[in-house]
């Protein structure tokens, strides 16, 4: 798996529709009741009840769009003592929970640092652009759009899953398929793991392309031994989406500027034009 740290694709306006995602999603991840415990590690049994009650209220649950079936008993966030130990108390929920607006809630939850730090940089490096492209408003919506999309395509695959869906991947992964729509061949900063991290600057359509493969393996099961603990077919449709929503927008995207410096690590020649 490749890491990208930065691409050499230049905006030409502040893309103030990606910063506030960003700073969103991590002011919710802070907001988290129960989080933090859980994040550094010492997590008493009340901070994870109260973040499974926080969950199942705010996070999609493919059951629940798929077959608007609510549950009856969710937790509080109180523990208690039965006949099995300790445990979280249920109740029957003392809240309304649509299932369409729980989509949105769920694209500004996260499971954990790197969770939310691996979703924030793909943004923040593939975002700026496809912003630019779109302009602020446009982008924000097909944002959310793909989120949806991808929530609702893997609900479809799961339909009778009552485990919460959350994190913003599966709208990232519609800007990613729309990125390598509008940007091919710019070129992307990446560290490639090998004995140590190896700096390379690679096109975006080898590097993206390359993310979509394993995401479409994954999501069958291949490689991975718990590929039900993260919705890669999430990844798959929103991706999609995200292509085929740009792809209007492709002939009139002015192409990335030759890049120039260092090539694969290493600097490339000068060129001479005659």
């Amino acid at each position: 798996m490749v890491i990208p740290v930065h691409d050499v694709n230049p905006v030409r306006r502040t893309p103030w529709v990606t910063y506030a995602l960003i700073a969103a999603n991590v002011y919710v991840f802070l907001s988290t009741p129960g989080l933090a415990g859980s994040v550094a590690g010492d997590s008493s049994l009340s901070q994870l009840c109260h973040l499974q009650a926080f969950l199942d209220h705010y996070a999609a649950v493919p059951r629940e769009l798929i077959h608007h079936q609510m549950p009856r008993l969710v937790p509080t966030g109180a523990t208690g003592v039965g006949t099995h130990g300790a445990g979280c108390v249920v109740a029957p929920p003392g809240y309304h929970k649509s299932p369409a607006v729980s989509v949105l809630t769920a694209m500004f939850l996260h499971g954990g640092w790197l969770h939310l730090l691996g979703n924030m940089l793909f943004l923040l490096i593939f975002g700026n652009n496809v912003e630019d492209r779109m302009g602020h408003i446009r982008y924000a919506l097909f944002y959310v759009v793909c989120g949806y999309a991808a929530s609702y395509g893997f609900a479809l695959l799961n339909a009778d899953s009552s485990d919460p869906l959350i994190g913003a991947s599966g709208a990232i992964a519609g800007v990613l398929g729309a990125y390598l729509v509008l940007y091919p061949k710019a070129r992307v900063w990446v560290l490639v793991p090998f004995l140590v991290f190896l700096p390379l600057r690679l096109p975006a359509w080898l590097v993206l392309g390359f993310w979509f493969v394993l995401q479409a393996l994954y999501s069958s099961g291949e490689g991975v031994s718990t590929a039900g603990t993260v919705a890669y077919a999430a990844h798959v449709v929103g991706f999609l989406v995200g292509m085929l929503l740009a792809w209007p927008l492709k002939r009139g995207t002015p192409p990335p500027p030759e890049p120039r410096g260092l090539l694969f690590g290493r600097r490339a020649r000068p060129r001479h034009t005659w």
